[in-house]
């Protein structure tokens, strides 16, 4: 461990144990291992697995440091969802659902929560299967997955009910969100990606339909 990762790790997500930056760094080894067989994620992006993805993600916990209920969509190789999943184990009763159809990433995603013991739940279902499974909660995540109106479309079931959205998005977001604000009235705040300069995390809250 270098004391200079560590603290980036620590201001991006909030406080971190030491032990949870060890386990993260396991996971970005047993990641790139699963990678080089499995298509996980976009090949020019493996050179930077810990920036890219993991630093990535960990910024969300953040923003909501007192949420314990989670559930992330699409989550793919495991950004953001696995990532939330080893700094929700410093949240007593905190967990996170993650919502995947690929059967084969669905099998890392449940390998990595197996041997790391993370408190997540994998459901190898498509989004719409889920609704009456995952319940109470308060923050849904989503990286890389659709435009924005579908995003709001899939997870509307949570979002109408009280829970707060937390969407990464590429530089053409204001498009999206012009698109959803025809069909959806919502409260939004725009946070700046601490690692992407031409990135953004949207935090989306009080969904309504038109």
């Amino acid at each position: 461990m270098t004391a200079e990762t560590f603290e980036e790790l620590c201001a991006l997500a909030g406080p971190v144990s030491r032990e949870t930056y060890e386990r993260l760094r396991a996971f970005e080894s047993l990641f790139a291992k699963w990678a080089a067989r499995i298509n996980l994620s976009a090949p020019s992006t493996l050179n930077d697995i810990w920036r890219r993805h993991i630093l990535d993600s960990a910024q969300l916990a953040r923003l909501e440091p007192e949420a314990k209920r989670w559930v992330d969509l699409g989550s793919g190789g495991g950004f953001p969802g696995l990532v939330l999943g080893f700094l929700l184990m410093e949240r007593d009763g905190a967990s996170i659902d993650l919502v995947e159809s690929n059967r084969k990433k669905t099998s890392f995603l449940q390998m990595v929560c197996g041997e790391f013991r993370l408190p997540a739940h994998i459901h190898a279902k498509r989004i719409e299967d889920t609704y009456e499974v995952i319940r109470d909660v308060e923050v849904v995540t989503a990286r890389a997955l659709a435009p924005l109106p579908l995003l709001l479309q899939l997870s509307a079931p949570w979002l109408t009910s009280g829970a707060k959205a937390l969407f990464h998005k590429g530089r053409d977001y204001r498009a999206e969100v012009e698109e959803s604000s025809k069909l959806w009235s919502f409260e939004l705040v725009e946070h700046k990606s601490l690692i992407d300069p031409q990135s953004i995390v949207l935090e989306i809250s009080s969904l309504r339909r038109v």
